[in-house]
Order: structure tokens, then C-alpha cells, then sequence
């Protein structure tokens, strides 16, 4: 008795485990999902407030806003190429190092971006601006380069795997369609050859079945033999001769 409460005791310690286990993941999945879709959010805003201002502010503060709006969405596209990516092709690890290196710089570029939109020195903004620009040029180009890439990589994967789809599935259509292998193409049928019109007579008749040519004349058929003369026996009656009246 001892022995069956102490199995159910583990049965039920083992349940509220692994319940216990199964809750803690859903909370940590849907925390995740949460901070996912508050930092995409996010985002968003902040994406459409400096397009925004790009458009609304003229001068040096409008091009700020230009400047980090092109950043972002350069860092954001390349990203998302790299990150898909990678999980079908395992080549694209060095590039997702060689982008977390180059997201560094881009981060740093866009925090002092950030911090110049609060300058209220117009003209120390105007001085610093050209520098900006170009830091904004190189990141942004490099990130380009590497996306496009991938890109390229991808779409040229996928044009030999058509390839070779297409080839197999030829040979599997030939070999489905197996009988018209087996069917030989039908030939006419051969005329019979014309004898020469120079040919001899003699031998055109002599041949057998030809038209104009005469089976050769069987040997006359034996004479006919007289009967022999039939036995006279002693009962028979003799025969009187015929007389003339």
C-alpha cells in the first residue's frame, strides 16, 4: 500500500513539474512575442515620425531626419535578407558576422544623429552635416552590397535547382511515355519488281505463274486395253448369236 501512495506521489510531483516547466515557456514565449511586437511598433513610429519631419522640416534638421529614416531601413532590409537567409543556407554565417560589425557603426551613426536633431545650433549642425552624409553613404552602401548579394545568391540557388527539377522531370515524363519507345514507325509495304522489258521471251515464260506461260504437256495417258474375256461356267446359258429378219 506504502509503495502505490509513494507512486502516485511521483506521478503527481512529476505532473506539477512539468506543468509548472510548460508554464514558465508559454510565459517566456508570449513575453517575447510582447517585446517583439512593442519594439516593431516602436519602430513604426519612429519610422513615420522622421519621415515626417523630413518632409515638413527644411534645412539642415529635414536632412537629419532623411539621413537616419535611410539608415534604418537599409540596416532593417539587409537584416531580415540575412537572417532568412541563414537559415537555409549555413554560408551566410561569416556575412551575419561581417553585419553585426557593420550594425556597430550604424547604431553609433545614428545615436549622433539622434543627439543632432536636438542641436539648437543650426550653424554647428550645417558644419557637421557633410561628415554625416558620408558616414550615412558608406553604411548604407556596404549594407546594399550585402544584401544584394545574398539576394543574388539566393535567386541564383534557386534558378539551378529549376534547372535540375526541370531535367528530372523530363526523364520521368520519357519514362512514363515508355511505349512510344516500343512502337516502331510503320513501313510501306515493298511493291514486287517489274520484270525488264528487255528480258528473253523464253525465259519470261519459262518461269512458273507467269502471264503467257504453258504448264508442259503431260505424256499421253496410256491406251486403253481390251478386257479380258470373262470365264464360261457350265451353268451359265450359252448366248445366242443376234439374226437379222
Amino acid at each position: 500500500m506504502e509503495a502505490v501512495i509513494a507512486v502516485f506521489a511521483l506521478l503527481f510531483l512529476l505532473f506539477v513539474g512539468l506543468g509548472a516547466y510548460a508554464t514558465v515557456k508559454a510565459v517566456g514565449a508570449a513575453k517575447r512575442g510582447v517585446d517583439r511586437t512593442i519594439a516593431q511598433a516602436r519602430r513604426t513610429v519612429e519610422d513615420h515620425t522622421l519621415r515626417a519631419r523630413s518632409l515638413a522640416q527644411a534645412g539642415p534638421a529635414g536632412e537629419i531626419a532623411q539621413l537616419r529614416l535611410t539608415l534604418r531601413t537599409s540596416m532593417r532590409a539587409t537584416q531580415d535578407a540575412l537572417y532568412a537567409g541563414a537559415e537555409e543556407d549555413e554560408s551566410l554565417k561569416e556575412s551575419l558576422h561581417l553585419f553585426e560589425r557593420l550594425s556597430a557603426h550604424g547604431h553609433e551613426l545614428d545615436a549622433d544623429l539622434r543627439r543632432m536633431e536636438s542641436e539648437p545650433d543650426r550653424a554647428r549642425l550645417a558644419a557637421h552635416l557633410p561628415e554625416l552624409r558620408a558616414r550615412t553613404e558608406r553604411i548604407t552602401e556596404s549594407a546594399d552590397s550585402l544584401r544584394w548579394a545574398v539576394r543574388d545568391r539566393a535567386r541564383r540557388f534557386a534558378d539551378d535547382d529549376l534547372g535540375s527539377l526541370s531535367a528530372q522531370i523530363n526523364l520521368e515524363a520519357d519514362a512514363l511515355r515508355h511505349w512510344t519507345r516500343a512502337e516502331a514507325a510503320p513501313t510501306a509495304p515493298q511493291w514486287p519488281d517489274t520484270p525488264s522489258s528487255a528480258e528473253d521471251p523464253a525465259a519470261r515464260e519459262s518461269r512458273p505463274g507467269a502471264p503467257g506461260s504453258h504448264p508442259a504437256e503431260e505424256p499421253a495417258a496410256q491406251a486403253i486395253t481390251a478386257p479380258k474375256p470373262r470365264p464360261a461356267y457350265p451353268w451359265q446359258k450359252k448366248t445366242r448369236p443376234e439374226t437379222t429378219t
